[in-house]
């Protein structure tokens, strides 16, 4: 329907298309409901699982490049028993004193070296140790983890499996309804019902109250309502109200009648005194 047809409809049949979108969307909202809280669950695993994979990467990163250090430590301390052993060779050859000192200077240099390579070692051996420890504890969490994501995306896409269809048809049957109503009121609308806690924009006067906040409505406001003049607003909650028998699958409730009140002992002497 063009966009000034919708503009032209009356505002009973603007009441009715709205009505009519609020069914589709309550349904699509129940199925949404049966799912629960599972596709939330399943994004947060999935971002645990994440976060502990790049965990145990950054640790595993961390470790690797200790042992480098440790090969790295074991070259020098190579180096450093040549330069000991080429050294010693040398003092055999000086000839003075001055020369023998300075050999053994670097001797001792070269000692330190190795001496602090070895406590380098021993320290990367030990950081490596914790790493480890901290990596295979979150390992074992990783694939706690993992079971957990595994059966709860199998409950989730057979939860799916069982609605997907209906939600698809409801969908459609939504977007439809959507195609019928004016760009204007159906702003309002989703505006109405993204900050409803239920979801529902539109809702019909229930017991003399609205049937979203329950609030009571004055008796000329719902006989406004049932006239279908105009889009009246609840009050209290903003909602969207109609007339309930604006459903056509409503049925009027049948007239309570009133039981005949008992003649008290008073009542009955009033009536003989008259």
């Amino acid at each position: 329907m063009a966009k000034k047809d919708l503009i032209s409809l009356s505002v009973e049949e603007k009441l009715t298309a709205l009505y009519n979108l609020q069914q589709v969307d309550s349904k699509i909202d129940k199925i949404r409901q049966i799912r629960g809280e599972l596709p939330l669950e399943v994004q947060d695993l999935e971002d645990d699982v994440e976060g502990l994979e790049t965990r145990i990467q950054k640790y595993t990163d961390e470790v690797n490049g200790l042992e480098d250090g440790i090969v790295e430590r074991k070259n020098v301390m190579k180096d450093a028993l040549a330069q000991i052993k080429k050294y010693e060779e040398q003092q055999n050859n000086v000839r003075n004193n001055r020369e023998f000192e300075s050999l053994n200077k670097e001797i001792e240099f070269q000692q330190l070296e190795i001496q602090l390579s070895e406590k380098k070692i021993k320290e990367f051996k030990a950081n490596i140790e914790q790493k480890n420890e901290i990596i295979e504890v979150a390992k074992n969490e990783l694939d706690e983890r993992k079971k957990d994501l595994e059966a709860k995306k199998a409950e989730l896409d057979d939860i799916i499996a069982e609605t997907q269809k209906e939600e698809d048809g409801l969908q459609k049957d939504s977007k439809k309804a959507e195609g019928q109503i004016e760009e204007r009121l159906l702003i309002a609308y989703k505006r109405i019902r993204e900050n409803a806690r239920n979801g529902l924009a539109v809702v019909t006067i229930q017991r003399d109250s609205c049937g979203g906040c329950f609030n009571k409505i004055p008796p000329q406001r719902q006989l406004d309502i049932r006239m279908r003049k105009k889009v009246i607003v609840c009050e209290h909650c903003g909602r969207i109200l109609v007339d309930p028998e604006i459903d056509p699958n409503y049925v009027k409730p049948e007239p309570v009648e009133e039981k005949p009140k008992k003649r008290t002992l008073r009542t009955r002497k009033k009536a003989t005194a008259k």
